[in-house]
């Protein structure tokens, strides 16, 4: 019998002691889900701020920490500590992302992670436009402000060695077109992504070639969109441009494009065309030389490159500039004579 009540008061105490952990649990839990509401609606709170919107700039390379006093120092009231564990309690503390921000106002540290990790920024962007030089654009390029010169002092030939292009030269690869890109970017990256491009549009126009064009490779064909592309004056004239030297390139004629002078006379050119330049030997004087220069004189855009392989149909060998920013076009030396004399010389 003592046994017996020796074990019913045994029980009584582990019901006891297990109505405490249950409590225990539940006041833990209770507690816990408090915190995370109290936390979720921290988060969820609008940053003070010192004006409604805030143009911030967010630099590369750092951690969510710092992103916080960066963007503190720039009159965002963020807390750093909260800002550091919204970053980790949604994973994108190694997603947040360089630059210019246009915060809106009522913005959560919630939603400021989201914003950040999504790269919603106020991006810049630079125009690289068709038929100019890689010298003329790299100098834009690295005009940009906010576009970090990564390959300081290295001029087009030595950028076009690191990319390994063809022709050992960047003439030709620079795809021109607008490119965004977030403040603080390198300029090796923006000319990684316009070489891709131009890669990319040179091999499809390639593909598309008329078969019997004299043209031997696509780099041929890069050559000839750049000439094509610094000759025409209207688009409309584009497909004639490129049947002219095209049809000259099949016969074995001379190219006699001043464009391709212009280039090898290079950074000495003063913007007069003389006898005397055209009749001084270089690489790309296409009135002494025979054949497609050694590089691209320029970078075309895509309408050159398919003009270069597809050009018109015609019976054409020489043309002239109306100037109207149209061409005459002529079939032979006789008729082109007297479009000279009436369009350049007023005959």
């Amino acid at each position: 019998m003592r046994k017996g009540k020796k074990t019913k008061k045994t029980s009584k105490k582990a019901v006891f002691g297990w109505q405490w952990f249950k409590r225990i649990v539940i006041a833990s839990v209770v507690t816990l889900s408090a915190i995370i509401v109290g936390v979720y609606f921290v988060l969820n709170m609008p940053i003070d701020r010192s004006q409604p919107r805030v143009d911030a700039h967010v630099s590369s390379g750092l951690g969510a920490r710092a992103i916080a006093n960066e963007l503190n120092q720039q009159g965002l009231g963020v807390s750093p500590n909260l800002f550091v564990l919204a970053a980790r309690l949604t994973g994108n503390a190694g997603q947040l992302k360089a630059g210019r921000y246009d915060l809106p106002e009522g913005i959560s540290t919630l939603g400021l992670v989201d914003y950040l990790s999504k790269g919603q920024g106020v991006l810049s962007s630079v125009a690289l436009v068709e038929g100019q030089t890689a010298r003329a654009l790299l100098a834009k390029l690295r005009a940009q402000p906010d576009l970090i010169d990564d390959l300081p002092g290295m001029d087009h030939r030595a950028i076009a060695t690191k990319f390994d292009l063809e022709g050992a030269s960047l003439e030709g690869w620079i795809y021109p077109d607008t490119y965004k890109y977030s403040p603080g970017s390198k300029l090796s990256e923006l000319l990684d992504r316009a070489v891709r491009l131009q890669q990319v549009e040179l091999e499809k126009a390639w593909a598309q070639r008329d078969p019997q064009t004299p043209l031997k490779t696509p780099y041929d064909a890069l050559k000839m969109a750049s000439i094509v592309e610094k000759e025409t004056g209207l688009a409309s004239d584009r497909g004639k441009v490129a049947s002219v030297f095209v049809n000259r390139l099949r016969v074995g004629m001379l190219l006699q494009t001043d464009p391709t002078v212009i280039y090898g006379v290079g950074e000495a050119f003063d913007g007069n065309l003389t006898r005397k330049h055209l009749q001084t030997d270089t690489p790309y004087n296409s009135y002494t030389r025979a054949g497609l220069p050694p590089t691209p004189i320029s970078n075309p855009g895509k309408a050159a490159l398919y003009a270069a392989v597809n050009p018109d149909k015609t019976p054409y060998f020489y043309f002239v500039a109306k100037g109207d920013g149209g061409s005459y076009f002529s079939k032979n030396l006789n008729e082109h004579n007297n479009a000279v004399r009436k369009y350049q010389l007023g005959r």
